[in-house]
């Protein structure tokens, strides 16, 4: 009883745990997607700011030059109103990196003829990601374009004080124009430059932002199905308790093939040759029949735990990446012998080893899946007819290549089949594989830039040759 409301309480626990991290998800997700908001909502006033700053630069030159050909004052009144807009931008920068006084940079952001809204985003996104690479790179810009600008004032002033002295000979105002010139393609190569940084970094940070909102988004998925197929089970629990009372009271007054029978309404195999075996078992009374039946469970329980387990297999060789690290091909091979150690025959076996190399760089998951499926097929495969049943395990290097060899003497493979056993599902003899270990040896050695040939001999053997290059090129 106490054992009951121990596990009671740790489920309790667990359903609270799962709630927080709902809540904490769901919390997260929304400040997440606050900053996103902000962040392109600072990007886009960016990108607005920058068309301003283009813009009257444009005009400033424009009207820079049509006063120096015709000296007309309301030319330089206009040039002077374009020129203070990316000015105003440049005492922004400044005062931002400075750490100038709030009203100085939002006055100059107001002369570069940006929105007041947009003040506190632009402001909060140079603060915050200054030193972020795109941001950083964008900055740069920035400043080379206000020098830039500066060297435009520069020649402005120059040109007005001529024009006052009368110091101004055509020889003087063409190079002047050609300076402007110059300057001007300058400055539209980096505001160019500007955009496309910005644009480039602010994409990087919202597909950023959506991966972890997706990420999340799973997150909280997960956990309310997690918690609903806690409920789902709490409920088949109970469902359960009450039905197995039922049975312990039937059993009172039944014979023990009603409890059979009822028992086997209970259970929901997803094999249907189970279901009709324990059909045949339950209206059978000779017991080496039964037992027969028996056999034949364990025979289709133990295919589909093979066929689990080499999907499973196929499942980690498709989705995980490869890991390289030292990996020791001789205790893998005791593993894989081990692991095959109460399969049928296997006790009758003389299998020995003839390693000339060990330690290799290689991912030991995928070896090893390798390793386990060769020598579990020399296993099935051995020849029950011969008198001494053998498996060979050789290791050695070609070349720049390590070759790993799995040698048997059983009962071969006919010639019609050599070219499909690789293929998915293929299987010689139904009762002995799922039809998908040879084909897991195949992929996951292509996805070691291996290979594999097979060398065999009805009624003689098989020899499996394996071959891993000691350099990886992963093209996949």
């Amino acid at each position: 009883m106490s054992q009951l409301i121990f596990f009671k309480k740790l489920r309790s626990s667990n359903l609270f745990i799962l709630l927080i991290i709902v809540f904490l998800s769901c919390a997260l997700l929304i400040v997440i997607n606050f900053f996103t908001i902000k962040i392109l909502s600072a990007s886009r006033a960016y990108v607005n700011g920058e068309s301003h700053y283009s813009k009257a630069q444009k005009d400033a030159v424009r009207h820079l030059i049509i006063y120096i050909y015709t000296q007309d004052k309301r030319e330089w009144k206009l040039y002077k109103e374009e020129i203070k807009v990316p000015q105003g931008d440049g005492i922004a920068r400044a005062g931002l990196l400075n750490h100038a006084a709030d009203t100085v940079i939002r006055n100059g952001f107001l002369a570069g003829r940006n929105k007041k809204e947009d003040l506190d985003d632009v402001i909060w996104m140079f603060k915050n990601f200054k030193n972020v690479s795109f941001m950083a790179k964008a900055i740069k810009e920035w400043e080379q374009g206000d020098i830039y600008i500066n060297q435009l004032s520069m020649i402005g002033n120059d040109a007005n004080r001529k024009f006052k002295t009368s110091k101004f000979d055509s020889e003087t105002k063409q190079k002047m124009l050609l300076e402007i010139s110059i300057l001007s393609n300058k400055l539209t190569i980096n505001e160019r430059n500007f955009s496309n940084t910005l644009g480039e970094g602010t994409h990087t940070i919202k597909d950023l932002l959506i991966y972890i909102n997706i990420f999340f988004i799973l997150i909280i998925i997960s956990s309310v199905c997690y918690y609903y197929s806690i409920m789902i089970k709490r409920l088949i629990a109970s469902k359960t308790e009450i039905e197995i009372k039922n049975e312990n009271l039937i059993m009172l007054n039944g014979e023990l093939d009603n409890f059979v029978y009822s028992v086997s309404h209970d259970l929901r195999s997803p094999i249907t040759s189970m279901k009709g075996l324990i059909q045949l078992a339950k209206l059978e009374d000779d017991l080496e029949q039964i037992s027969y039946y028996l056999k034949l469970m364990s025979k289709s329980l133990n295919r589909q735990d093979q066929f689990i387990s080499d999907i499973i297999d196929y499942s980690k060789n498709k989705r995980m990446q490869i890991l390289l690290r030292s990996v020791s091909l001789n205790k893998l091979i005791d593993d894989a012998i081990k692991q095959h150690n109460y399969n049928k025959n296997a006790d009758k076996i003389i299998i020995t080893k003839d390693l000339s190399i060990d330690e290799i760089q290689s991912d030991s998951l995928r070896l090893k899946i390798i390793l386990n499926n060769l020598l579990s097929n020399a296993i099935k495969y051995v020849d029950e007819n011969k008198k001494e049943m053998k498996i060979s395990i050789r290791t050695y290097n070609s070349g720049v290549f390590h070759k790993i060899e799995v040698i048997d003497n059983g009962i071969g493979i006919q010639e019609e089949y050599k070219d499909h056993i690789f293929d998915m599902f293929f299987v010689i003899n139904s009762n002995k594989g799922s039809g998908l270990g040879l084909y897991i040896v195949k992929e996951t050695l292509d996805k070691l830039n291996g290979s594999i040939v097979v060398f065999s001999e009805s009624n003689v053997g098989s020899k499996f040759t394996v071959t891993i290059p000691n350099l990886y090129l992963y093209g996949n």
